[in-house]
């Protein structure tokens, strides 16, 4: 495979975005899936953009998609390298106009989350980051800068990112074993971006994700210096038959 321009794919997300924004400036109807998860058009607006970016960009490397069809995994169990994408993450958080969601475009490589973009919208915020190239972040128009995690002060105590729209039981136990010196609310994969740039510490997620709501900030962390773990200190491993995550803990260094 040749390698990626990693500036093509944050333009893909970036034009991702610019549909999206097109939707949440004026009136839009919410639908419920299957699960009871929402979906609105701006959802597939952003799945259509970033489908046939990807596809021209980089035709041989395969697409799996929230939006886009279930893919069996008789199929795609054999994949070494694919895209894993979310074309809109945090569609309650585009639903309430707080304009946390982003766009997350993420490079599976034999399981690992090798590379992801996520695009903030309505901040006009980029991330990028590579295992190759570390971690990069861009607001507005300004030149990208490298960003890393910073060193957690343990007797200080944590800041501690959690969800906005999914607090559970099990974090308030999690929470309870640490010092914590400050949560910071945050929607959608923002949450693994705050770790990323240093802004807290540590994000516990006690609950369910999907494969895609996670692979391109997971990349985002790891390439700007922290780590996603399954509970038991295991790598956070991509393309599993059932595509639903076990809890992870994000941290910085």
């Amino acid at each position: 495979m040749s390698p990626i321009d990693f500036k093509k794919i944050c333009a893909i997300a970036r034009n991702a975005g610019d549909a999206i924004m097109d939707i949440y400036q004026g009136e839009f109807d919410v639908e419920l899936k299957g699960d009871s998860s929402p979906l609105t058009a701006a959802d597939r607006a952003s799945h259509e953009v970033i489908v046939a970016g990807l596809q021209e960009t980089t035709p041989e490397i395969p697409i799996l998609s929230e939006e886009g069809r279930d893919i069996p995994y008789a199929e795609r169990r054999n994949w070494q390298c694919f895209w894993l994408v979310d074309p809109l993450d945090g569609t309650k958080e585009f639903i309430k106009r707080n304009g946390e969601f982003t766009v997350n475009i993420a490079l599976i490589e034999g399981g690992s989350a090798v590379a992801g973009v996520v695009y903030v919208p309505a901040q006009n915020k980029m991330f990028c980051g590579t295992l190759d190239s570390g971690c990069w972040m861009s607001e507005g128009e300004a030149e990208p800068v490298l960003i890393q995690v910073r060193e957690a002060d343990y007797a200080a105590g944590l800041t501690v990112v959690m969800s906005r729209s999914h607090p559970s039981p099990e974090l308030e136990t999690y929470l309870q074993k640490i010092t914590v010196a400050e949560a910071l609310p945050v929607g959608s994969s923002l949450k693994l971006c705050a770790v990323a740039e240093g802004k807290a510490d540590l994000y516990p997620r006690l609950g369910p994700t999907m494969e895609w709501d996670t692979a391109a900030g997971h990349a985002v962390v790891e390439a700007a210096g922290g780590t996603v773990t399954t509970e038991d200190g295991q790598p956070l491993r991509y393309n599993k038959e059932n595509l639903l995550n076990p809890n992870f803990i994000v941290k910085g260094r």
